[in-house]
């Protein structure tokens, strides 16, 4: 497991019956999460006195129950700085436990020793755009969604790093990459965090088992002769990370040699010792 342990501004302070009590800078939150399926007794005290707790709704999705919640705050990890909007569907706008991508990020861009154009796909509020920026890449960052960019604009801006070469893209991902490999643009490593299900701007139906495996060989195609890395994520239930690596290596690595890596992403429990399973990732390197 790849564990998200350097945070100070986020704790995960404990999970039990499906829920988990977390501290964003100052805030604490509830929000729900399948994986907490253990019963275990919730000590903590702020399980009592949380600024936001969201309930979802026996028909579907759900609400913030908030007690002089701002609408929006900042928080950082490192160099980096990110704005946290509660929204929707339990979301903050960030996935903590992507913090160990970030660091591989930064640490494999630092080290590449050369210029490095990087390829962000279903970029969301661009945490991994704005950390291969901060480290010195050149980054395309594309998501379908106008407000996921604006958003990812707004923690490029709050780290410093706004005025670096990034490319924000409002695109439909798979035509997106299509039209580069007409124009014949390459890219030195791809990121992406594929949804589980969604629709593209035409009434497309992407669900991720049935399209990963053409999407991932759609994009071999726009990285360079010398790729440093490719980094997959997924959070769709029941594809492990050992499945995103058999992809990864039957296309990638059977196209450019070098070998992939993948495990669950996880965040440490205070309360408990333990680690929440959070997802998993693949990362590939020539």
């Amino acid at each position: 497991m790849w564990i998200s342990d350097k945070w100070r501004d986020f704790e995960l302070i404990d999970c039990s019956g499906g829920e988990k009590l977390e501290r964003w800078g100052e805030r604490i939150l509830i929000r729900p999460d399948p994986q907490a399926i253990w019963k275990t007794p919730r000590r903590s005290a702020l399980w009592d006195r949380a600024d936001a707790r969201y309930h979802r709704s026996s028909s579907g999705g759900g609400a913030w129950d908030k007690h002089g919640l701002p609408e929006s705050w900042e928080v950082g990890y490192g160099p980096l700085r990110f704005r946290v909007k509660p929204m929707n569907f339990k979301h903050t706008g960030l996935f903590p436990e992507q913090a160990t991508n970030w660091d591989y990020i930064m640490e494999r861009i630092s080290a590449a020793g050369r210029p490095i154009r990087v390829l962000n796909l279903f970029g969301y509020t661009g945490a991994a755009t704005v950390a291969a920026a901060r480290a010195g890449a050149s980054v395309c960052h594309v998501d379908a969604a106008r407000g996921m960019v604006a958003w990812g604009k707004e923690n490029a801006e709050a780290s410093g790093v706004r005025d670096r070469p990034i490319r924000w893209i409002v695109d439909d991902c798979a035509k997106f990459v299509q039209r580069e490999l007409r124009r014949g643009s390459r890219y030195d490593a791809l990121i992406m965090d594929p949804p589980s299900y969604g629709r593209g701007p035409g009434g497309e139906v992407w669900k991720l088992e049935d399209s990963l495996w053409d999407f991932v060989s759609l994009c071999a195609g726009v990285l360079s002769d010398e790729p440093l890395f490719v980094l997959i994520s997924s959070y769709t239930t029941g594809l492990s990370a050992s499945t995103v690596g058999y992809v990864a290596d039957s296309i990638f690595t059977k196209k450019f040699g070098g070998h992939s890596e993948s495990r669950e992403l996880g965040l440490p429990v205070t309360e408990s010792g333990l680690c929440l399973p959070c997802g998993a990732s693949c990362r590939w390197e020539r």
